[in-house]
């Protein structure tokens, strides 16, 4: 594959996973059966503001990218872009689908939210265009402190998914199942979308390691 025709297609996997990624999310929500970590905190601060659940992520999005600062992250195109499109996405997508009430259809699309959360996943982190910004936010940690980053990992969802639930955020077996499912589901996409490196390396943006984060987000 030419240089040209790798760097289109990492560009489409970006956008369509990000876009994918707030689509599933809004499914989630939809379902009211329990978020994804992040999202709890998100939902929460809506709640509270009176702003969208999108808006929020943007919001709390461009906060943790302020905290590479001190972490001495460098961002991608990819980390940029996280911020905006996955929330806009989400509500474009909330937007789009008609509340439900029946638990007949939420447990559907609670499973096909999270199905499409995993796949979205391994299109946009397989486009190599550097993590989201609370994958950076959770490396860096790792980095500065010397503690694994399953630790960090665990201790940051840990703090937003109880401060969401405060807040007034939906955790319930979907946060659960979405926890125990996320990462074997985005370790089977990654495979499935991975696009090998070219030899150099872009000196535009920075390029992650994709089977090495999973997000989100």
């Amino acid at each position: 594959m030419s240089t040209k025709n790798r760097l289109g297609r990492r560009l489409i996997q970006l956008y369509v996973g990000l876009a994918l990624y707030g689509a599933s999310s809004a499914l989630l929500v939809e379902a009211g059966l329990g978020l994804e970590p992040w999202n709890v905190l998100h939902q929460g601060l809506a709640e509270l503001t009176g702003l969208t659940i999108g808006v929020v992520s943007i919001v709390v999005g461009a906060a943790v990218l302020l905290l590479w600062i001190p972490l001495r992250q460098r961002p991608g195109l990819g980390t940029v872009s996280n911020v905006f499109v996955v929330g806009i996405a989400m509500d474009g997508t909330l937007a789009l689908v008609p509340d439900v009430h029946s638990l007949a259809v939420r447990i559907p699309l609670l499973l096909a939210g999270i199905l499409l959360n995993g796949l979205a996943t391994g299109l946009y982190i397989s486009a190599r265009f550097g993590p989201g910004p609370r994958d950076g936010l959770m490396t860096g940690l790792h980095r500065c402190t010397g503690r694994s980053v399953r630790l960090m990992r665990t201790a940051i969802e840990l703090a937003v998914v109880a401060t969401g639930f405060i807040l007034g955020g939906t955790v319930g077996i979907g946060t659960v199942l979405y926890a125990v499912s996320i990462g074997p589901l985005a370790q089977l996409f990654l495979r499935v979308f991975d696009v090998p490196s070219a030899s150099g390396g872009s000196t535009v943006v920075a390029e992650g390691q994709p089977h090495r984060a999973i997000l989100r987000r």
